[in-house]
């Protein structure tokens, strides 16, 4: 080897001595390197390399659209197994909701029996003793005394029957029932004007012979007068007609016609302190048995040894509205439970769904969809099974409810509220039915996604 070729085999330093490669192969591995970093100076200009040659992934965003496309074309893709799960859903929101039209029909029944009824009230007074053949007589004092002490009651009244009457008005006659009653009777009672007005406390207390007459007697016996002022005699006595009240209709009985006389002038006549029975009526109806209890209590303590009956004008509709109220919520405790099952149905679709669709979930992870798009997607397909059923189990009570109450003269109007909260309570169920799985979903990994089979 000549000296040129040997000089060109060696490499050379910055000041031009020759560096031996031998001793750059066996150097200790612990020995620095010779060469400064500096005598090998690469410029960046010798290589360039553009960025915008190699852009760096963004991430994916989908549109509400797009991911609503998505998602009904996935739920698509299984007619069979949303169809399915979407039945499930059905039955239970059709369940809640048929319960929810029988708890609305059920109130409007007892509301339009309560409505040909006289208010809601409470009935109190003496037994009557098999063995005197007697019975106590309440007077006005005692009922000021429970006035004072039930605080649950909104007016406190009291009623006497007088019996049949004979009424005559200028030829024209009748035979109605007389009734002598205190101030707050049309309180306790319910009753309204139609025409006129109701007693003053000055007809009470001035002894006034005044009346107020039922619709029924009033048309009997003036026809097209009108009975306002005009004076009638009832047993031979003139009395000045100042209001006239609806009639009280019995599908048992004809009516006979009711006039009301103040309980000061019908004892002035009778010369007892008598007052008959007392009528209570409730702030409520939840209380109307606790007040009618409590009254019976407090005239017991006044009058020791004596007994008392007490009672209520509805005792059978509250009976009635207690049995319907239970089997209201027994019909909701099972329309609970369908539903549960069909938010079960909800979660195993969603997770057999996820265990399916896992490279489809790793392949959009991997392109850069993100956690919560894939999440969102798992919870909209459950939304969309629990919408749909949902709305077709509304809508098929509905008709099949409106059916049923024309077929059977039941009061029913459509309640939106009721149709909300059954169709709230199946989203309510179905996302989050459908929430663990999707999160699952949306936290695998898309390496381990990609491989797996």
């Amino acid at each position: 080897m000549n000296a040129d070729a040997a000089h060109s085999f060696y490499a050379t330093d910055a000041t031009g001595h020759n560096i031996n490669p031998q001793s750059l192969r066996f150097a200790p591995p612990n020995r620095k390197s010779q060469i400064p970093n500096s005598q090998f100076p690469i410029p960046n200009s010798q290589f360039p390399i553009p960025n915008s040659q190699f852009p760096i992934p963004k991430k994916m965003s989908l549109s509400l659209t797009d991911l609503l496309s998505l998602t009904c074309n996935s739920l698509l893709g299984n007619p069979l197994r949303s169809a399915l799960t979407t039945v499930g859903v059905f039955m239970g929101v059709a369940a809640v909701s048929a319960t929810l039209q029988v708890g609305n029909i059920s109130r409007a029944v007892i509301a339009e029996k309560l409505a040909k009824r006289s208010a809601p009230q409470a009935y109190v007074g003496p037994d009557w003793d098999p063995v005197s053949f007697e019975s106590l007589q309440l007077r006005l004092e005692d009922l000021e005394f429970l006035k004072q002490r039930l605080t649950k009651a909104r007016a406190i009244s009291s009623l006497d029957w007088a019996g049949a009457t004979d009424t005559i008005f200028q030829g024209q006659k009748g035979n109605p029932f007389m009734m002598a009653v205190t101030q707050d009777f049309w309180v306790t009672s319910g009753k309204q004007l139609v025409a006129g007005r109701f007693f003053t406390p000055a007809d009470f207390a001035n002894y006034r012979p005044v009346v107020i007459l039922d619709k029924f007697i009033a048309d009997r016996l003036f026809k097209s007068t009108n009975p306002i002022g005009q004076r009638i005699y009832v047993n031979s006595r003139p009395y000045i007609v100042v209001g006239i009240v609806p009639t009280n209709t019995n599908r048992e009985q004809e009516p006979q016609g009711q006039l009301f006389i103040p309980m000061s002038v019908y004892n002035s006549l009778t010369g007892s302190r008598e007052i008959g029975s007392l009528l209570i009526r409730p702030h409520t109806i939840q209380d109307i048995e606790q007040v009618g209890n409590q009254a019976k209590k407090l005239l017991e303590q006044r009058f020791p040894g004596k007994k008392f009956y007490v009672g209520n004008n509805i005792e059978e509709i509250l009976a009635q509205q207690q049995t319907l109220e239970m089997v209201s919520r027994s019909l909701l405790a099972v329309g609970m439970i369908s539903l549960l099952v069909g938010g079960v149905g909800i979660a195993n679709i969603t997770i057999a769904s996820v265990a399916e669709r896992t490279r489809e979930i790793g392949l959009r992870r991997a392109i850069g969809a993100t956690q919560q798009e894939v999440m969102l997607q798992f919870i909209l397909e459950a939304v969309l099974l629990s919408l749909f059923g949902g709305i077709a189990a509304i809508v098929t009570v509905h008709v099949l409810t409106v059916f049923v109450a024309d077929t059977f003269k039941l009061p029913y109007k459509f309640d939106s509220g009721t149709a909300v909260l059954a169709l709230g309570s199946a989203l309510l169920v179905g996302v989050g039915a459908g929430f663990l799985p999707a999160r699952k979903a949306s936290q695998l990994d898309p390496v381990k996604a990609l491989r797996s089979d």
